[in-house]
């Protein structure tokens, strides 16, 4: 006997790295992206990430023979016009839809310079042309058994042909110090968590490429940080769980406030947050575009 009520299915409850340092440094701050999805501007730094990250996937799609910093250099003003297609919100960086006078050119021209000398920053670090990846800008999603579904996307998986896994991620800003290193790996672990749970090999190393300091920052994880980091992201998830039944997303002032566009909106800058969506279902990931969400 039917009731005539037509069932829904319960939206997935997810989370990538992005989203859980975004709680971890301030639950408040995950509301506004995740739930209010409040839209921020793009920043220099930002956008820049994502043009070099977009030449760098597409300098592994030529053959070896042609990957050069040449060629990678001359992709930097086509992803850039790419990005401006796809992305209308960057489009106010350099005054895209207006007459550019000289001083906006000679902005957008120093900017695309410096993208191209990251660029040779990548090509002192590594060789492309000895490197055959498996996939860039991989998307990766795993179920775990509680119903949380953890996902993010991959800057390069490297596999060599006896299975084992490298997996690197590309950052355009400077290797942290000593002291912030651990925050640093945690987007990788996450991301190895992952890929043991689908592949059921733990990945063999973790290299983050830092491109603004040219150093590269290397971690052989094994099961037991694996299962640790699996254990905090469960943990965050409930603390997000709690977090949303309650209605309560209180703001953690630090040294990153700064640098966020929700000031005005925030308590611990005399604002005040936005009522709530009148209905505020299990809160689901927004689709990461790479590199903006660096």
């Amino acid at each position: 006997m039917t009731t005539g009520v037509q069932q829904v299915d319960s939206p997935r409850r997810a989370l990538s790295p992005s989203r859980a340092a975004d709680f971890m440094q301030c639950p408040l701050l995950y509301r506004y992206r995740t739930i209010d999805r409040l839209p921020e501007a793009p920043t220099e730094a930002a956008v820049r990430g994502t043009v070099v990250h977009a030449v760098l996937e597409r300098l592994y799609d030529l053959p070896a023979t042609e990957r050069t910093l040449e060629q990678a250099c001359a992709m930097v003003e086509p992803q850039w016009q790419e990005l401006l297609d796809r992305e209308p919100r960057v489009r106010a960086l350099f005054g895209a839809d207006a007459d550019r006078d000289d001083a906006v050119a000679e902005a957008l021209t120093g900017w695309l310079a410096s993208a191209r000398t990251l660029l040779g920053k990548y090509f002192d670090l590594e060789d492309p042309t000895r490197l055959e990846p498996e996939a860039c800008e991989l998307r990766v999603e795993v179920d775990l058994e509680n119903g949380l579904v953890l996902r993010g996307i991959v800057d390069r998986l490297d596999v060599a042909p006896t299975g084992e896994m490298r997996v690197v991620d590309y950052k355009t800003g400077r290797a942290p110090s000593q002291a912030f290193e651990t925050k640093a790996l945690f987007q990788m672990r996450f991301y190895a968590l992952v890929l043991w749970r689908m592949r059921g090999e733990v990945p063999r190393l973790l290299q983050l490429v830092y491109l603004g300091s040219g150093e590269i920052l290397r971690y052989a994880p094994d099961e037991g940080d694996l299962l640790a980091t699996e254990r905090k992201v469960k943990a965050l998830w409930d603390a997000i769980e709690r977090n949303r039944a309650a209605g309560d997303w209180r703001p953690r002032p630090g040294r990153m406030c700064s640098w966020c566009d929700h000031k005005a909106i925030c308590p611990s800058f005399g604002g005040t947050p936005p009522p709530l969506p009148l209905e505020t279902p299990v809160v689901r990931e927004p689709v990461e575009v790479p590199g903006l969400d660096e």
